[in-house]
């Protein structure tokens, strides 16, 4: 398996992602990308700038934060960081891509699915993530998968790193500490 992608290599992996959303949508339809705090919203912002390159004009931008919504908030101990949402598009009747960076059990997409109804009622969800390492508890797939990543143990993490927040884009998958 392997463990480590480097910046060609991501800049590869959203490539490929931007091809499969664009592939879904009508390029003079409205549709609205809405990234998850925190990674999931630089993904979403670059999926956006790629897909404007490729003539989509009608795009809306949002960022969700989904921590109030989490199932498991009762049992994280520390202090939740609570970041506003910024939804700068009419949600109803209009399509969404949702946008994470790495998909696991999927309830963090389940939060964010409870999240999204508070702001409106899209005509349909559709789901993007940068990579996907399998280990679902909840019946969630994503329709658009930049990186497939299989056997990575459950003891293991999937560590997104962003240029944006972290200095640099990298997909290390290493042990949980």
């Amino acid at each position: 398996m392997r463990t480590e992608y480097d910046e060609p290599d991501i800049r590869r992996v959203m490539q490929q992602l931007a091809s499969q959303v664009a592939a879904g949508f009508e390029k003079d339809s409205p549709l609205g990308i809405v990234g998850l705090r925190t990674r999931g919203e630089f993904v979403a912002d670059r999926l956006a700038a790629m897909l404007r390159k490729e003539g989509f004009g009608r795009l809306g931008r949002g960022v969700l934060d989904v921590t109030f919504y989490r199932d498991d908030l009762s049992h994280s101990g520390a202090k939740p960081l609570v970041r506003p949402t910024d939804i700068q598009f009419d949600l109803n009747d209009h399509p969404v891509l949702l946008v994470d960076d790495v998909i696991f059990t999927g309830r963090s997409i389940r939060a964010a699915l409870d999240a999204l109804t508070d702001f409106g009622r899209p005509s349909a969800i559709r789901l993007a993530v940068l990579a996907d390492r399998g280990g679902r508890e909840l019946p969630i797939q994503p329709d658009f998968v930049g990186l497939m990543l299989k056997d990575v143990p459950p003891d293991h993490r999937v560590n997104v790193r962003m240029k944006e927040i972290d200095g640099r884009d990298q997909i290390v998958v290493e042990p949980r500490t």
